[in-house]
């Protein structure tokens, strides 16, 4: 450890720094502002809640049940396309050497010992293990509602109750909005691994990389033309 201290310049501990408070920051400005400004979360969560309510007064409920493991299937995609990035990555670390010798003939990049190089992919993977248990959770979260889809009262149960169709309703809308703000998250580490390669050609181009990041996700979450669609 105390030689990777030593071998990391200045600038790779900014950029370093820069990540993760960049990353940290977004994810709660996100979530913070988002309550204020309707972020694409926020408004799609409303149609989310509009589903449940009609869910509740359909029956039988096939559709509901097919909608929620479609959903399913998207995270369950990136969860095993991350196991193989994760393993392609264990195995580049076998490998350090003849892949420093190959980063030293790309133009523009910076020269790296074989630990820093090493550094550098284990963030990568750390960033992508992350990824995964937030993918996983929320196939696993996308499982509660479809049990909570086939747990629901009949319509004709519902006529007698409505407070309880209410309460209802709101549980699981909330438990399909927290299935999507999880693959979010995992989508994000996604975006910020980007960020995190661009290290592996100086500390300088993972600070811009992962400004442009920031800038991106930013737009397509407060100021993307299919928000606009969606809040109308």
């Amino acid at each position: 450890m105390s030689t990777l201290w030593t071998l990391l310049s200045w600038g790779d501990w900014l950029a370093l720094l820069l990540f993760g408070v960049l990353w940290i920051g977004y994810a709660l400005f996100a979530r913070a502002w988002g309550q204020r400004g309707a972020s694409l979360l926020v408004t799609t969560n409303r149609y989310r809640r509009l589903w449940m309510e009609q869910a509740s007064a359909r029956d039988p409920r096939m559709l509901d049940g097919l909608i929620a493991q479609s959903l399913a299937q998207t995270p369950a995609f990136f969860s095993s396309t991350t196991i193989l990035i994760i393993g392609a990555l264990f195995a580049l670390l076998g490998t350090s050497d003849k892949a420093v010798e190959l980063m030293s003939e790309i133009p523009f990049a910076k020269a790296t010992p074989v630990a820093v190089f090493d550094a550098k992919v284990l963030l990568l993977i750390g960033i992508f293990v992350y990824a995964f248990f937030r993918f996983s959770w929320c196939m696993r979260q996308y499982t509660f509602v479809s049990l909570l889809v086939g747990a629901m009262p009949s319509p004709q149960d519902f006529e007698h109750t409505p407070e309880r169709r209410g309460r209802y309703v709101e549980k699981a809308a909330a438990m399909v909005g927290s299935a999507a703000e999880t693959f979010n998250d995992g989508l994000r580490a996604y975006y910020f691994s980007f960020a995190a390669i661009a290290w592996f050609f100086s500390p300088w181009a993972m600070v811009l990389a992962t400004g442009v990041v920031v800038l991106i996700l930013y737009r397509r979450e407060f100021r993307s033309e299919a928000l606009d669609i969606l809040r109308d």
